[in-house]
């Protein structure tokens, strides 16, 4: 496998709100002009771009995006199109390119430091977090919320699977991205994760009690 260059030009798609992560299946419909065209040239080349989070009030974009790369295209009426990409290796803007038709920047890769301590327990401890959330919040609704099968045991992929499925945690999770250091990133997701437990702790108490 041919080692992807240090720094490259790669277009860039801003979306407001929207951070992706390494492995993660990523839906887009294309419609607005500059993103038709940079489909055809990403189409015509090596099927990756960039996405990149943008601050939905001042549209200032994030320093740091995921690159994605095309599983499926379907054509539509309009020229529009429908596409299924899964996110790949993170990246930081050094500078942008160009912005018109559409925006390329300048970017170089971001990668976890090597691992230099075994993270199992970590790991184990952030899952029984998580089994714990989804125990209260099933109690909670009267519904039957379960863990898929399939969840990442690998230090790195869990924390961003994690990451991923964090709900309006915007600024949290672009943090999350940016991290490079996976004990870190697990560290982040095990408070978040302890907090929501104890809320949702207190509130089945209080439940239990009416």
């Amino acid at each position: 496998m041919t080692k992807p260059l240090a720094v490259r030009e790669l277009p860039l798609f801003l979306l407001s709100g929207v951070v992706l992560f390494p492995r993660e299946v990523f839906p887009l419909h294309i419609f607005e002009y500059r993103y038709r065209i940079m489909l055809k040239t990403v189409l015509e080349t090596d099927q990756r771009f960039g996405v990149i989070n943008c601050d939905p009030e001042t549209g200032e974009p994030s320093a740091v995006g995921c690159c994605t790369e095309i599983l499926q295209h379907h054509p539509m009426e309009g020229d529009r199109s429908a596409i299924v990409t899964r996110g790949q290796q993170r990246f930081r803007v050094l500078n942008r390119v160009r912005d018109n038709p559409f925006c390329i920047g300048l970017v170089s890769w971001l990668d976890d430091a090597p691992l230099t301590t075994d993270l199992t327990d970590l790991v184990q401890k952030v899952h029984g977090a998580l089994e714990d959330v989804v125990k209260l919040s099933a109690k909670l609704s009267g519904k039957d919320f379960r863990l898929p099968e399939d969840i990442p045991s690998d230090p790195e992929d869990i924390s961003f699977w994690l990451a991923s499925r964090l709900d309006n945690a915007i600024t949290a999770q672009q943090h999350l991205l940016e991290t490079t250091d996976t004990a870190d990133r697990l560290q982040q997701e095990y408070a978040l994760l302890d907090q929501a437990r104890r809320q949702l702790a207190a509130r089945t108490v209080l439940k239990d009690l009416e």
